[in-house]
Parts: C-alpha cells; sequence; structure tokens
C-alpha cells in the first residue's frame, strides 16, 4: 500500500515562562521523538491517558501546531520546512475532525456555508456546482437535504459532527486526522458515527489518525495501535496482536483497567500505582520506570528504544528484548 503520511522523530515542547519578565524557565515535553506511518486506507489509533501528547501529535501533523523538532512527510513531501504558502496546497491532503461537535462549527454559519467554505476557500467549485456538491456531502453523512438552511445549534451532537465529518470530506482529503470524534457523544450514537467513518473509508480509501483514550472504541476501528505514554510511542502493532499479546506493561495496564462486559468475569489486573510524572521534567531512562511494577536498575538510566519482537509489532521495553523472526509464534 501506498504510504500517506511518515513521522519521523517528532517532537512538541512548550516554554514554561515565569517571573515579572516571562523567562523561560522549562519546557513542557508534550511529544518527545515519536515515529510512525500510515499507509493508504489504514486506521492507525493513537491512545493512552490524557495528557500522554496524542492529541498535540495530530495538530502537529496538521502544522495547526509547529513542531520543535523531527519530520513530517505528507504525499511524499516532506512539510515541516514549507512556507504557510506552500503549507496551502498541501492542507487539502489531510484534514481534521474536532474533539468537540459543539465548539467546532461556527454557530453564525448556516450548515450550507460551512460545508461549502473549504470549496470556495481553495477555489473548487462556486454556484449551482458548489451547492451540488454539498448536497451530495450531506447525503454522504447520512443528513437530509434540508439540512443547508440550519444552523448548527438546531442539530444532536452526533448530527453536528456528521457535518464535521462532510466538512472534512469537502476537499476530497487523503488523511483525516480524528480527535476523539465520538467521546463527547452518547454510545447508541458513538456506534453509528464509527460506522459512517469505516464505511467512508472504503468507499473512498480514506487513512486516518484516530486519536482516542477508549479502546473499545479503537478495537472496532483500528487496523494498527499506537500506544503513548508521557510523549513517546511505547507499543505499536496490528489491533489483534496488541489486545491478544500487549507486550509493554502500560499496554498491559491499559487492558486490566478497561471495564469487562461479564460481571463476573475475573481476571488477573496488572494494577500500577502513583501518578503520571510530569511532562515539565520526566524521569530518566524509560518513562514508565516509577509505576512499571518489573522496573529494573537499567529502566531508570537507559531509554529503551522501539525494538521489532515480531513482524510489525515495535515495543519501548527493556525486558522485551527482539525474538529471532524464526522463533515468533
Amino acid at each position: 500500500m501506498a504510504e500517506v503520511l511518515r513521522v519521523a522523530g517528532l517532537k512538541k515542547f512548550f516554554p514554561v515562562r515565569r517571573g515579572l519578565l516571562q523567562s523561560v524557565a522549562g519546557h513542557v515535553r508534550a511529544v518527545d521523538g515519536v515515529s510512525f506511518d500510515i499507509h493508504a486506507g489504514e486506521t492507525l489509533c493513537l491512545v493512552g491517558e490524557s495528557g500522554c501528547g496524542k492529541s498535540t501529535v495530530g495538530k502537529t501533523i496538521l502544522r495547526l501546531q509547529e513542531p520543535t523538532a523531527g519530520q513530517i512527510w505528507l504525499g511524499g513531501t516532506e512539510v515541516t520546512t514549507l512556507t504557510e504558502e506552500q503549507m496551502r496546497a498541501h492542507r487539502r491532503q489531510v484534514q481534521m475532525v474536532f474533539q468537540d461537535p459543539y465548539s467546532s462549527l461556527n454557530p453564525r454559519m448556516r450548515v450550507g456555508q460551512i460545508i461549502a467554505e473549504p470549496l470556495e476557500n481553495f477555489d473548487i467549485a462556486h454556484g449551482a456546482e458548489k451547492d451540488r456538491q454539498v448536497l451530495a456531502l450531506l447525503d454522504k453523512v447520512g443528513l437530509r437535504q434540508d439540512a443547508v438552511a440550519r444552523f448548527p445549534f438546531e442539530f444532536s451532537g452526533g448530527q453536528r459532527q456528521r457535518l464535521g465529518i462532510a466538512r472534512a470530506l469537502a476537499l476530497n482529503p487523503r488523511l483525516i486526522v480524528a480527535d476523539e470524534p465520538v467521546s463527547a457523544l452518547d454510545v447508541s450514537v458513538q456506534a453509528q458515527v464509527l460506522n459512517l467513518l469505516m464505511d467512508l473509508q472504503e468507499e473512498f480509501g480514506l487513512s486516518y489518525l484516530f486519536v482516542s483514550h477508549d479502546l473499545a472504541v479503537v478495537e472496532h476501528i483500528g487496523h494498527r495501535i499506537a500506544v503513548m505514554y508521557l510523549g513517546r510511542i511505547v507499543e505499536l502493532a496490528p489491533r489483534e496482536r496488541i489486545f491478544a499479546q500487549p507486550q509493554h506493561p502500560y499496554t498491559e495496564a491499559l487492558m486490566a483497567a478497561a471495564p469487562i462486559a461479564a460481571p463476573k468475569a475475573r481476571s488477573a489486573r496488572l494494577v500500577i500505582e502513583g501518578d503520571v510524572p510530569s511532562p515539565i521534567n520526566p524521569p530518566p531512562g524509560c518513562h514508565f520506570h516509577t509505576r512499571c511494577p518489573y522496573a529494573e536498575a537499567r529502566c531508570r538510566v537507559d531509554a529503551p528504544p522501539l525494538q521489532e519482537i515480531a513482524p510489525g509489532h515495535v515495543v519501548a521495553c527493556h525486558l522485551r528484548q527482539p525474538t529471532p523472526l524464526a522463533q515468533v509464534g
């Protein structure tokens, strides 16, 4: 499959300013050396606790926030060095669906204007052709055509998120960054929106970077799962392998913390104690060693690199040494 996005060594640090002169006293290491790729028609899910940096990754890829370091290739073009004018042409290839369907739509604009805005901004369609495309987009996301004359406040949360998806589709992008797109919706509506995204992916060959903290959601929609902790990816693997054989202790703890559908079921749970360290002053070595029940002396000193332990399965943990491929079951 063709590579749509490649990220290498991405970092995003936010300065911490203090004092009367607002001098820089430190940095929040929101994203600290993240690397991954996404192929055509694939959904890569970024999961982790709140504050781990997963949403910042998505915003940095779109250059809504400028990266501190690293490289981003979009459609084979390295975009981190492009000027704003040069970047404009590439913005058509990647769009975003935001977490909050209530604040992501302009309340003073009618639905037809909201969806038509990107078509006009990029000089794609005007007049009758623009109106035709707007109606077609509404139909694609399951909304009636009479919605064009209404305002966002007249719709439910699920319908508003469908409007956000229609707006993202207007430019026919290759990649959509979906930042917690169903977290503000009821469970029944979540399923409808997820199924819509999957249907659109199949129809248009879309690729998704899907940001979420909900394991049930990513198990439903994801092809590969990347687990983040304190600004770093600690494990990345195909969905089936992540859920069947999590290798990093943090991934194992996330799986154990997920609610079980059978109330009487019992499972051995890996319990992690303590709070997430501050991203302003992260611990040396493995960032997770302060909460890891398996931590060894070297975990406190040396940061483990991402190592492939099976085809397509990489993990950053000293306890998981690479296994020869011939021995992998």
